[in-house]
Order: C-alpha cells, then structure tokens, then sequence
C-alpha cells in the first residue's frame, strides 16, 4: 500500500463527494485506500459513501471530538503497510496529478516527513498555506486593532511569508492542515496528532515535532489543490475563542523549549 488518503467531514456530504471524485479522477498507478471520518455523522453521509464509494472505509463518530481525535483515529483505522498518510479537510478539490506529485516528491526526499501541496482559491488565487511558528505578539496583533499599524503588519506578513515566492518548493515552520502528505515511518518519533487541540494548533504543533524529530517540513507548489476555506476564526466568535483557546495550550506546551532548527 502507497497511500492511506484520510479525509474528515463535518456536515458537508456534498462537498466530500467533491472531494473524493477529484482524488479517483487524478490519481494514477499508486495503490491507495481512501478513510473518510464522518464527524457527527447523519444518513446523508453514510448513504453517499456506502453507495457511491463502496471500496472506501467509513469511519462515522457521533459526536465532535475534536480534529486531532479525528485525524488520530483514520490513522489507526488505516492499513499500516501504507507508506504514507495523506490528511485532507473534505473542502479540498486535488487538481491534475497532484497527490502523484507529493507522492513522487517524498520518495526522493527521504529526509521529508511532511510536504504539503499549494492551495489555491476557487479563483485560482494562492491561499496562505505555510507559515513561521506562532508568537503571543502574532496572535495579539491578528486578533486587535495593533494589525493596522505598520510595525504590526511587518511581523505579520513575515508569519505569512510574504517575502517568499510561495512558486517555489522550500522549507517551512509549519504547513496549514488542510492537507498535510506525511510519512508513516516518521510517526514513530514525532508521534500522532496532539488530541488536547480540539480544533486550530495541532497542525502547528504536529509539523513543530516533526522538524525537533529531524524531519523536514516542505511547502511543495508543483503540486496543487483547490481549497474552499471559510476562516472561521476570523468570521465567528466561537472559533475565535477555539483559536485562542488552542493557541494558549501551544505556548504552555513551549514555554521556554527553544525552537527546532529550519533548513
């Protein structure tokens, strides 16, 4: 087995459909397993898996534990002979080759333990996908009204790598969640997906552990999927809150560790 293509849905049947014709549609010559977690799940979901993707392992959950949980529970459920573990957001659309891409870009990087494809806007617009590691300043900043001064939008598109040519395949602190290709072997150090982040952080959490194991983190832009990112938080109350909340536990965890080395 090649790849374990793990996906998490929340509510949005039809957008997984989306999701899983555009990765059968663009994978070729890999042998692959598809595990699509069904976060309080309902009939819809079920029915669409069952009769439109008969060979795709359904995992449905009733209640919503958390993404990490999630995440952590596909890849116990997944066949651990793949050599790599692919996680999807259900909004993701793979374009032409993508996952071939990524695929191929691993095995000739065995040093890589997570590379992440860019993301683009349904207008073919690049999304911010990769980042520096978070800082209480960040945070502060994106979250009041110090992001309208010119010191604070200096630090804040250097966080968002403005300065880089997000055309280029490079190192990079973290990698946005919402598809994350990951080597198995990797796992054994760096460890699964930290389940006290119920939502936001776990992403830059996990790659932070990967980097401190001795496996890089690469932004990987030859390959390339659509991404319908709604920004929860910075549109609701209640996932504004889930965001600081998370990003509290992330500095707790850190506090006083020095960060891994980048390159």
């Amino acid at each position: 087995m090649d790849i374990s293509i793990i996906i998490i849905n929340y509510k949005t049947p039809e957008i997984l459909n989306l999701c899983i014709r555009s990765l059968k549609a663009t994978v070729a010559n890999i042998d692959y397993e598809i595990i699509a977690v069904d976060i309080e799940s309902d009939y819809k979901t079920e029915y669409l898996i069952r009769e439109s993707f008969p060979g795709a392992v359904f995992i449905p959950t009733r209640e919503n534990a958390g993404y990490s949980k999630a995440v952590n529970l596909a890849i116990r459920n997944s066949d651990p002979r793949s050599k790599y573990l692919f996680v999807l957001n259900a909004d993701i659309i793979a374009k032409e080759q993508a996952v071939n891409k990524l695929f191929g870009f691993m095995e000739r990087n065995q040093d890589v333990g997570i590379s992440g494809p860019q993301l683009l806007n349904f207008d073919n617009s690049v999304q911010d996908s990769c980042f520096k590691f978070y800082t209480p300043k960040i945070i502060l900043y994106r979250r009041t009204f110090f992001r309208n001064f010119s010191f604070s939008k200096k630090l804040l598109d250097d966080f968002l790598m403005k300065n880089r040519d997000h055309n280029l395949t490079q190192p990079v602190e973290w990698l946005m969640g919402s598809a994350l290709f990951v080597r198995r072997s990797a796992l054994e150090k760096a460890g699964m997906m930290d389940e006290r982040f119920f939502m936001y952080f776990e992403d830059v959490d996990w790659c932070r552990r990967f980097w401190k194991s001795g496996r890089r983190v690469i932004y990987f832009p030859e390959a390339k999927m659509a991404h319908y990112h709604g920004k929860q938080s910075t549109e609701s109350k209640k996932y504004a809150l889930i965001h600081i909340i998370s990003a509290i536990k992330y500095f707790i965890k850190y506090f006083g560790k020095p960060l891994p080395k980048i390159h």
